[in-house]
């Protein structure tokens, strides 16, 4: 009996175009929890592919909140925020980021859904929009939901964004960036954002999904680092990376979040988050605001993998933060170099076009507090051993 074709057998030929190129994607298995030292398609390996900066995903404090908020809320949201599903777990993580980031905040289930709803209940048709050309997908899928005009300018070009501003007739301006970009790991300078936004009448969206917990002293993010705390600021966290857990918020001017609890789709017409993620993200944030020690030892880190990366002859890009990118160049040796790690117990994940442009493939290492300075060593050993094999 011939078996019926696949209403989907056009996209056959496009995968095994993808495969033939570099850019098939597929996925890894994980078997134990969030840490460095992984098990993952049944092979044990030293993980640098993790965004857990701080190594708090699997912290025994934030899983014991988890739990006896589970005993106490249940499980599910059940219904929206404005339904039934905002627990008292939810308005007290909204109050703890109102006196950690010192602005009223509205919580969100990821950073993704925060970002495709809030842009366009801020910038309409009327309106303009002022992106960087790196910014994260979530970014650019909200910039172009909101219908407004989008503009995007040269990775940190502030004299074109400043020339694009200048020559707007738009109604509303919304300046939109990365607090650190995730494939880069440079920072936006938000002081002279700032500046330009206050001189052109515009807002400053900053997403600062990598800067939370990292930056600053306390770790609340770039606008800490930057000693930034201004009501033109909005600024967008996410908690499932340095936090450890799941969800996001946008904290800014009260008038702001009154208007996107009332205008903002994507939380308006989602299903509440589990309440148990709220209070360990309250937990979550006590460990940020006390975790200099945390911060200090992934600087250290930071150091010492720079320090033993001169000599290889793939470029360390720039970065200060735990986003360490290894720029190597084409998709096939971008793979290959991925996959003789992996062979030595080092996943390191290859980065290819469209997350990066064409040419500039790269291992994305991240680093976390939770590392050692023994597996930074034995990273650097398997970079050297791959260099002399590349030769």
């Amino acid at each position: 009996m011939a078996t019926a074709e696949s209403p989907f057998a056009a996209f056959a030929a496009e995968l095994d175009e993808l495969s033939a190129q570099q850019l098939r994607r597929q996925r890894r298995t994980r078997t134990t929890p969030a840490d460095t030292h992984i098990v993952a398609d049944g092979r044990a390996v030293l993980s640098f592919c993790s965004n857990d900066y701080l190594g708090l995903a699997h912290h025994p404090l934030l899983i014991d909140a988890a739990k006896q908020a589970l005993d106490e809320s249940g499980l599910g949201g059940a219904a929206s925020h404005l339904v039934s599903g905002h627990h008292l777990q939810h308005a007290r993580l909204e109050q703890r980021l109102q006196a950690f980031t010192g602005w009223p905040a509205l919580s969100f289930a990821t950073g993704y859904a925060a970002n495709v709803g809030i842009i366009p209940a801020l910038v309409g048709r009327e309106d303009a929009i002022f992106a960087d050309r790196l910014n994260h997908a979530s970014l650019n899928d909200g910039c172009l939901l909101s219908r407004a005009t989008f503009r995007r300018f040269v990775h940190q070009d502030l004299n074109q964004l400043a020339t694009l501003l200048a020559t707007t007739p738009a109604r509303r301006r919304l300046i939109v960036v990365d607090g650190v970009y995730s494939m880069d790991g440079d920072l936006a300078p938000l002081p002279e954002l700032l500046a330009l936004a206050e001189q052109y009448d515009a807002w400053l969206y900053v997403d600062d999904a990598h800067g939370l917990g990292v930056l600053g002293e306390h770790g609340r993010g770039c606008a800490e680092y930057w000693g930034l705390h201004h009501p033109r600021l909005i600024q967008l966290l996410t908690f499932g990376k340095a936090a450890g857990v799941q969800g996001a918020a946008v904290c800014g001017d009260a008038l702001l979040i009154d208007w996107l609890l009332n205008r903002c789709r994507s939380y308006i017409y989602t299903t509440a988050s589990p309440p148990a993620l709220a209070a360990a993200l309250c937990v979550s944030l006590d460990l940020i605001e006390g975790g200099q020690q945390r911060r200090e030892t992934l600087r250290a880190h930071i150091r010492q993998l720079r320090e033993g990366c001169a000599d290889l002859p793939w470029t360390l890009l720039p970065s200060e933060t735990a986003i360490q990118p290894l720029r190597v160049g084409s998709n096939d040796d971008t793979q290959k170099l991925a996959d003789r790690l992996w062979q030595r117990g080092l996943w390191v994940p290859g980065i290819r076009p469209p997350t990066v442009p064409v040419g500039q493939g790269r291992l994305r290492i991240s680093l976390s507090a939770a590392h050692t300075e023994d597996d930074i060593r034995l990273l650097l050993e398997g970079l050297h051993a791959c260099a002399r094999e590349w030769a």
